[in-house]
């Protein structure tokens, strides 16, 4: 006899978590680390300096005890996580406003808040889209409003014990391909004047995890991403992806500052594959994108400018 799931709107219809506020100094080391970890000259902001785009991201950090991690790495509870069963996460993008630059080395308050729940169902079962609001404030004046796009799956597949699709803290939400497919090494070709090349490597990605305080298992822990997600290697971070195109921006374009952002994760990238983080401006705005093997696109990014 069968039994049916009850459907995942059913877990959070009653779901409504209150805001969090959390508090940080900004000091100048995750800038001075972020900075190394891209293999830059120095620190590209000081002590007042204006914090690039996306950068707020290795602050207001939360490190639970290690008995609050899920098998997987990911904490097993916490204020904006749906109350779902055997809960598979994924990054799917976000968007940004950046009402004034945030400045390193003074105090800031950020705000997280739920912004929406909608249970989808698509190609691959069903879904739920939750989206994050959070705003961080300098002086008590508001310097960003920020939107992060997540998508939780419930439940793993009877025949294999692995999800039903593959997880992605790197984001492939919309339209991953065969995760059990091998790494191509080709060199992605370059379509725009804009271009940043990198070949994620394990240390890469450790470092990256500590300075975001990511303890997703699929970053580096190779048996458990081939033997319980089905990657053919370790992931590389969705937020990397999204850091290194706005990079395009923030180094070809250093004079121009960012207004809005958005960006879309589709599929993920693996561990060894050579990348092309690259874009071109068009008046006002610039879109990005990250490339990999035969040009395919594994994420997308605009901005406009102030």
């Amino acid at each position: 006899m069968s039994h049916t799931s009850p459907p995942l709107s059913s877990y959070v219809e009653s779901w409504t978590p209150g805001p969090l506020t959390d508090d940080d100094p900004l000091p100048p080391g995750p800038v001075a680390a972020v900075s190394a970890l891209l293999d830059l000259p120095e620190a590209v902001a000081a002590a007042g300096e204006e914090v690039p785009p996306l950068w707020h991201w290795f602050y207001f950090l939360r490190w639970p005890a290690q008995r609050a991690l899920g098998p997987d790495g990911h904490p097993s509870g916490g204020r904006f996580l749906p109350p779902v069963p055997d809960r598979q996460r994924m990054f799917a993008g976000g968007r940004c406003e950046i009402l004034r630059p945030l400045r390193l080395g003074a105090p800031a308050q950020r705000v997280r808040s739920l912004g929406s729940v909608t249970p989808k169902s698509g190609r691959t079962g069903e879904m739920l889209f939750v989206t994050e609001r959070h705003e961080v404030r300098q002086d008590g004046e508001p310097c960003l409003v920020e939107e992060q796009d997540l998508v939780y799956r419930s439940g793993r597949s009877q025949a294999s014990g692995r999800p039903a699709t593959p997880t992605a803290d790197a984001g492939n939400a919309g339209d991953a391909g065969d995760p059990a497919g091998s790494v191509d090494a080709a060199e992605p070709a370059a379509e725009g004047p804009w271009q940043l090349r990198l070949r994620p490597d394990p240390t890469l990605l450790f470092r990256f995890s500590a300075l975001t305080a990511n303890a997703h298992r699929i970053h580096y822990d190779t048996p458990y991403a081939r033997e319980q997600e089905g990657y053919p290697g370790l992931v590389v971070h969705g937020p990397l992806l999204a850091l290194l195109m706005l990079e395009l921006a923030r180094r070809e374009a250093p004079e121009r500052r960012v207004r809005t952002l958005s960006y879309r994760l589709r599929r993920p990238v693996f561990v060894g594959e050579p990348l092309l983080a690259d874009g071109a401006p068009s008046g006002g705005t610039a879109r990005m994108h990250i490339a990999t093997r035969g040009g395919t696109r594994h994420a997308t990014a605009e901005v406009t400018f102030a």
